[in-house]
């Protein structure tokens, strides 16, 4: 689908040696340290300078929310999109405070946004189907939301973005994610369906049941077919993003579960991706445990949240830059 060569390693005794000769105590700044490092060897560049970061929300709608298995109705897509670009949104002050720019990208809302500067429409289709009764969406579908994706990625470096961090808006998407990770991980599955956007115990009753019909319609471990049968448009698109990102050797900050599960998806159908990944959270959603440690990731922070939108992600922008600028802009130690 795309080529992402392995990451040349041959930089890290140099940036090691260079990290270790700066006006500090050797290792003063923990995994700091470390992030300057992962930057070096994906920029290949002893001294990494990076542009603009963009942090882009991919939206989407899911026929699985006709389950019961949200505690919002899916008109709530919409109506955040709306807020994100108004500018009222976590997402939207978080990026501020970031110096990032904001994205959003209609990749399968169920209804039409209005055009605006930083709407993105890239609508595979009016939501995915219902995935506890048949696929979420066609392979045809799929296929173009990772194209589309990988082309915005594309996009993003042609405009000299060199972070990016993308997130998602859609109701029912933990859903969705819940089920990637039992798949594709693989995990158990009432092991890593949570609560979302807060249901009650009747509606995580539901939920569990619904996710359980969608599991058994299908065996399938390959992950272009997992992510048909069980994905949102947006999450599929988000892989794509990633794909696209790592294939242009820039830093993809991971958010929280569904993105996190995008990651999983991406890593799966190329390996090397996982390699240009910065993890930004440690989320509250139940099934995180079993996502980063199949991805053998270790998150920058541990903050309790829960939110998505790639609010994680924008929080973490300033650890990235503050990282890279271990190897620019603090002095050599005087010898």
């Amino acid at each position: 689908m795309i080529d992402i060569p392995r990451i040349d390693r041959s930089l890290t005794p140099a940036l090691r040696a260079a990290i270790d000769g700066k006006a500090k105590p050797v290792g003063a700044l923990g995994r700091l340290e470390e992030l300057a490092v992962q930057i070096g060897l994906i920029r290949g560049d002893l001294r990494p300078e990076l542009g603009k970061a963009r942090s882009v929300i991919f939206a989407g709608d899911h026929g699985i929310t006709a389950e019961g298995v949200s505690s919002h109705p899916p008109e709530v897509t919409a109506a955040m999109v709306e807020n994100f670009l108004a500018g009222g949104a976590t997402i939207s002050a978080f990026t501020r405070i970031a110096g990032a720019e904001l994205m959003v990208v209609d990749a399968g809302v169920m209804s039409d946004i209005a055009p605006r500067p930083a709407l993105i429409n890239a609508k595979i289709a009016h939501g995915t189907a219902n995935s506890a009764l048949g696929p979420a969406m066609t392979m045809r579908q799929c296929e173009d939301a990772i194209n589309r994706g990988i082309e915005l990625a594309r996009e993003a470096v042609a405009d000299g973005v060199d972070i990016l961090a993308p997130g998602e808006m859609g109701i029912g998407n933990t859903a969705a994610a819940s089920l990637l990770l039992h798949r594709l991980a693989p995990t158990q599955l009432d092991g890593v369906i949570g609560r979302g956007a807060g249901l009650d115990d009747a509606g995580l009753a539901r939920k569990r049941a619904a996710l359980q019909r969608a599991a058994a319609r299908t065996d399938t471990t390959d992950p272009l077919t997992v992510l048909a049968e069980f994905g949102g448009f947006e999450i599929a698109m988000m892989t794509g993003f990633m794909l696209g990102g790592a294939a242009e050797n820039r830093i993809i900050i991971v958010d929280g579960f569904i993105a996190g599960a995008a990651a999983l998806a991406a890593t799966r159908i190329n390996i090397a991706a996982r390699q240009r990944m910065v993890f930004a959270h440690h989320s509250a959603e139940p099934g995180a445990v079993d996502l980063l440690n199949t991805l053998n990731a270790r998150p920058l922070l541990d903050l309790g949240l829960r939110l998505g939108e790639g609010s994680g992600a924008a929080l973490a922008i300033p650890l990235v830059r503050s990282a890279a600028a271990i190897l620019t802009d603090i002095a050599d130690y005087p010898r």
